[in-house]
């Protein structure tokens, strides 16, 4: 994940001048992990209060990073505006909305009023930006250079709206759902098609950018997720998203597993964390309509990885800014 919070030509100043926008993904993750905890614990027995846990945290992520984002709006006004009109930085503006959308179900169990207002607040935010990111693309000549899986976050985002839609169980929701599952997955295809040909043919990504290749698996997982969540039922096209997010998760984990090595530690990691949850999630889903052990180990071990995998995120930057390395960590 790109997490230019202060692009060339902008001097920033102050510590949360450097926050990237993108740092919401953290937020994301969170919620998404506690939605496949909370999965986990239905279909296997396991403890509640882990996935309602990690919920808690989630929203008080949440709210932090929106608080310390809102100082950066009023103390680096500039440094914000040049991160929304970068060609790859501004997809990340739907981050904050996508835990949103997400945080509405986390919530919707313990807050049923609060979790329609998330759900209501976040579709509206959601699909303005969808329909901005678009128009962007239309109207502005784009670099193929640009063309990186951050340009499918947009994409990942209204598919959220199905999948909080759904749980929300508003009663004008189903339109809205298919409308938001519409759009997101007729997207999927052409920013798919782009994705791969610039990374077929032109220079490969800087390993600083490599983790946001994982948004890529994201893409079809929660794809899998929303279908599911609207058709109620696992058919031919479930099961075809759901095996395509498996190869393509197959394809990318090397280029995880070797990330420790290639570049050090950044902020743009947390680019592997929500596909990791999504994957959860999907996994999970998946073995509850096709139950057998296949289904179910692939599922824990899913489960198990991103948990891992969050939680030593979460240590790293912790740590990293509690060093005051905010800045080392973002650009």
């Amino acid at each position: 994940m790109q997490t230019r919070s202060a692009p060339d030509g902008v001097v920033a100043t102050g510590t949360l001048a450097y926050l990237p926008v993108s740092l919401f993904g953290s937020a994301m993750a969170l919620s998404g992990l506690a939605l496949a905890w909370r999965l986990a614990s239905r279909e296997f027995g396991w403890p509640a209060w882990i996935g309602e846990g990690i919920g808690l945290v989630a929203a008080i992520d949440f709210l932090v990073l929106t608080l310390a984002y809102g100082l950066k709006c009023a103390g680096a006004p500039a440094a914000v505006r040049a991160e929304f009109a970068h060609p790859v930085a501004a997809n990340f503006f739907a981050t904050p909305l996508i835990a949103l959308l997400l945080l509405s179900a986390v919530v919707f169990p313990h807050a049923a009023t609060a979790g329609r207002v998330l759900w209501l607040v976040g579709t509206i935010a959601m699909t303005g930006f969808a329909w901005l990111s678009v128009s962007r693309w239309m109207s502005v000549r784009q670099q193929l250079a640009h063309a990186t899986p951050a340009w499918m976050v947009p994409v990942v985002g209204m598919l959220n709206i199905s999948i909080g839609g759904v749980a929300t169980d508003l009663p004008e929701q189903h339109p809205v759902c298919v409308f938001a599952l519409a759009v997101g997955l007729f997207f999927t295809i052409p920013l798919f098609t782009l994705i791969l040909s610039r990374l077929i043919f032109e220079e490969p990504m800087p390993a600083a950018q490599q983790p946001s290749l994982l948004i890529l698996v994201a893409t079809f997982a929660v794809g899998f997720s929303a279908y599911l969540d609207i058709a109620g039922r696992l058919d031919l096209y479930a099961s075809a998203l759901f095996f395509l997010a498996v190869f393509m998760f197959a394809v990318l984990v090397p280029k995880l597993v070797r990330l420790r090595s290639a570049s050090p530690f950044h902020t743009s990691w947390w680019a592997v964390s929500f596909p990791l949850a999504a994957m959860s999630v999907a996994a999970l889903k998946f073995a509850v309509y096709q139950p057998g052990w296949p289904a179910r180990t692939f599922a824990i071990a899913m489960l198990a990885f991103a948990t891992l995998a969050i939680l030593s995120l979460a240590v790293r930057t912790i740590a990293g800014i509690a060093r005051g390395e905010l800045r080392h960590l973002t650009t």
